[in-house]
């Protein structure tokens, strides 16, 4: 499978603070490329550079196995983005937009194909209603509209649900798997919004302070994931003592006190609370628990 886009060493430097610093990722034809990282983290900034809205520093950005800057240039015409916020002309219609943006790619005869986009998009409705007067949710489907009309085989999408309701984000979130599956376009989506990012990413890469720290496919991720059991208690000494010496499993790292994270599975739990209740050791909660995007990104960052 041919990676559409290879970034090698690829840094970004203002004055003396690194906005990038030797970055290098790539992605492959058909992925979804969740890139994931705190506010700050460069996210952004790498996005621009690879859609040359500003240059780099130092390092390299092949788009569709560019070798030059100018073949760079060319590879873009086959992206689509909406970078910060989405834009479009405030007193035109979703479909007037559409057709706007026809008339700029010279696209013949558009009215099927902006009718296509917007039922792709969910902006089939939206009849005479003005960009100006759309929901957040109906902008950002407008944006994504706008970055599709000319079929881009990639699509980069700067937090593309912030501020979205939860229908909102469950929205966006078919609708990109929907244009995966059936257009075959390959994504890369920057969020800070993990649960979300989990749901439809393919494969992930962690940027905090302008740095790549690591990437991963999603199965890596589900397989390298460890069940464990939660336990509450108001004796977590003697709890953990008994565990350990006992029963021989392995602890790790609580959130917060009179909390133990037993390395166990959940059908392990029973055989646990039998031995903790003829120990006479209290027990105000346990449950079986799985780490999560959000608790390894923040493990990993901090």
């Amino acid at each position: 499978m041919q990676n559409i886009l290879e970034v090698k060493n690829l840094s970004k430097q203002y004055g003396q603070q690194y906005a990038l610093r030797d970055v290098s990722l790539s992605i492959r034809k058909g992925e979804i490329y969740g890139l994931i990282g705190k506010n700050g983290a460069g996210k952004t900034t790498l996005i621009k550079v690879i859609t040359q809205l500003i240059h780099a520093s130092s390092g390299s950005v092949s788009v569709f196995g560019s070798q030059t800057s100018k073949e760079w240039t060319e590879a873009l015409r086959k992206t689509g983005s909406v970078i910060e916020t989405p834009v479009a002309y405030n007193q035109m219609t979703a479909y007037e937009n559409l057709s706007y943006c026809c008339k700029v790619h010279q696209i013949d005869q558009p009215d099927q194909l902006i009718k296509e986009t917007l039922a792709y998009v969910g902006l089939t409705d939206t009849g005479k209603k003005k960009f100006r007067n759309f929901s957040l949710g109906m902008k950002q489907r407008l944006g994504i509209a706008i970055a599709l009309i000319h079929k881009p085989e990639l699509m980069i999408l700067d937090e593309p649900i912030n501020g979205l309701d939860p229908l909102g984000i469950k929205e966006f979130r078919n609708m990109i798997q929907r244009l995966n599956q059936e257009l075959g376009i390959t994504f890369i989506i920057s969020s800070h919004i993990l649960s979300e990012l989990y749901l439809v990413a393919s494969k992930f890469g962690i940027i905090d302070q302008g740095q790549l720290v690591t990437e991963f496919t999603k199965e890596d991720f589900d397989q390298a994931s460890e069940d464990y059991i939660v336990l509450k208690t108001s004796e977590p000494e003697q709890a953990a003592s008994l565990i350990q010496e006992k029963l021989h499993y392995q602890l790790k790292d609580a959130d917060k006190a009179g909390e133990l994270h037993i390395m166990a599975q959940e059908q392990e739990l029973n055989a646990i609370v039998r031995e903790l209740v003829l120990a006479n050791i209290s027990i105000s909660g346990i449950y079986a628990a799985h780490k999560d995007l959000e608790k390894y990104f923040t493990d990993l960052v901090q």
